[in-house]
């Protein structure tokens, strides 16, 4: 059952039960009231009458008259105080009884008392009052008055509203019925605007959000799963994102493979297969050894690319930045100096908050692309102010319609010069991530035949 239904149906009989129960309790305090009110009519009414009757039979007035003519007075007396509901009683029998009913004990002792005293019979369905009360008089005569009353009307009016009550309920019940599946639809409808959300998420579309704006719990729950929709949507994209730039860096690495492995196997055939002078096979094995030097570079800066994607190992800590320019100064002179190009440097931004290694790396980078890019005799400059490093050269440069590509993985902008320089085209793609993870930014200018100028604006 859907919880719409369930709630509804709750809602209902919960409400129904409630409904009988208070409306049984009110009938029932209402028929107590009745009665009550009823029995204290009639004791009003037979202390009335008691009081009246006794000033009639007083002073011994009966004393002296015959049998027949006592009764007649008697009767003649009672006559006037509405006779069809009394029964008189003279020493425990009944002498004067003009109600449609019979007194069974007239010497039940109930009636012996000055205070009134009453009960109520039921008789096959007809409710009886009885009360009945002793009456003062003169002499040695007692006298009794009792009241027999049918107050069956009574009870036939509480029946009538117990079952207009019953009729009332029911009917309120179907109303209720009614228009509690219809709110309570209603009001769960965004839940179900939520599940439909969900179960399109989860079949793989993630756009998807749940279009609910009520200002209640439920639109705050909804608020909250369009963040997390949001959140899976742009992790999924990420992820989407790097996996797609693997495959591209796998598939690239498997072409730029090629070439190399290509070599290797050709030399080593020939040195297996093929007498070579000495010289010769001097000269094979060099090209095996650069070749192989060559694979170990790719692999390396490969594995940091990727490295960089789980960066989980970052440290970051403040490093002296003029420190980490000599430092770097100090890696490259080895290759200035074969390449007969001078380095000029300078920095004067104090310290920053960096991960020292990949920063190193990352002007290493920048500094071996300058020096592929210039002839010998060139000058390079590297120069750190304020927050922006930035690295020059004066070499072949780069033209602008591929200067937003040099930053992707493998790419290079004139291969065979690239590869003659030992290059595999992921040195800028490594130094672009590096700055990513920094907060800062790679801007590259460059114009073709006057250099190319690298700025990390941290």
């Amino acid at each position: 059952m859907k919880l719409w239904k369930k709630l509804s149906v709750v809602t209902v009989t919960i409400l129904s039960a409630a409904t009988l129960v208070s409306g049984a309790a009110v009938i029932c305090r209402s028929m107590e009231y009745n009665q009550k009110k009823t029995v204290e009519s009639g004791e009003q009414q037979l202390k009335s009458t008691a009081y009246a009757v006794s000033k009639d039979l007083e002073n011994g007035i009966l004393q002296g008259y015959s049998g027949v003519t006592k009764n007649s007075y008697i009767h003649f007396a009672m006559r006037k105080y509405d006779a069809s509901k009394f029964i008189l009683i003279e020493n425990n029998r009944v002498v004067c009884n003009m109600t449609p009913f019979e007194l069974v004990n007239p010497e039940d002792k109930r009636w012996s008392g000055t205070e009134v005293n009453s009960l109520i019979q039921n008789r096959g369905g007809q409710y009886i009052l009885i009360s009945g009360k002793k009456v003062p008089s003169a002499g040695n005569v007692e006298y009794k008055l009792v009241l027999v009353q049918d107050i069956s009307e009574l009870y036939g009016d509480i029946r009538k509203q117990v079952y207009f009550s019953l009729i009332f309920v029911l009917s309120a019940s179907l109303v209720s019925v009614f228009f509690i599946f219809l709110l309570t639809k209603r009001i769960l409808r965004p839940l179900q605007e939520l599940q439909k959300a969900a179960k399109e998420i989860s079949g793989g579309n993630l756009k998807r959000r749940a279009d609910v704006h009520t200002r209640d719990e439920i639109g705050a729950m909804a608020g909250a799963f369009n963040s997390m929709a949001d959140r899976i949507e742009d992790q999924v994209t990420e992820l989407s994102q790097v996996s797609e730039k693997r495959r591209q860096m796998l598939g690239s690495l498997t072409h730029e493979l090629k070439t190399p492995m290509t070599s290797i196997i050709g030399y080593s055939d020939t040195l297996l297969n093929v007498n070579l002078k000495k010289e010769q096979q001097e000269r094979a094995l060099w090209h095996i050894y650069k070749e192989c030097r060559r694979l170990e570079r790719l692999s390396s800066k490969l594995m940091s690319l990727m490295g960089l994607y789980d960066n989980d190992s970052i440290c970051m800590e403040e490093v002296s930045m003029q420190e980490l320019f000599e430092q770097v100064v100090s890696l490259e002179e080895y290759h200035l100096k074969e390449k007969k190009i001078r380095l000029e440097h300078s920095c004067s931004m104090g310290t920053r908050r960096i991960d020292r290694d990949l920063f190193e790396s990352l002007l290493i980078n920048l500094i071996d692309n300058a020096i592929k890019a210039s002839e010998e005799g060139a000058v390079i400059s590297l120069m750190g102010q304020d927050n922006v490093i930035t690295v020059r050269d004066q070499g072949c440069g780069i033209p602008a319609d591929e200067i937003k590509r040099v930053t992707e993985a493998f790419y290079m902008v004139d291969k065979a010069r690239s590869r003659k320089a030992g290059g595999c085209g992921l040195g800028l793609a490594l130094c672009s991530m590096i700055a990513q993870l920094h907060g800062a930014e790679l801007l590259i200018e460059s114009e073709v035949g006057k250099g190319t100028s690298v700025t990390i604006a941290l």
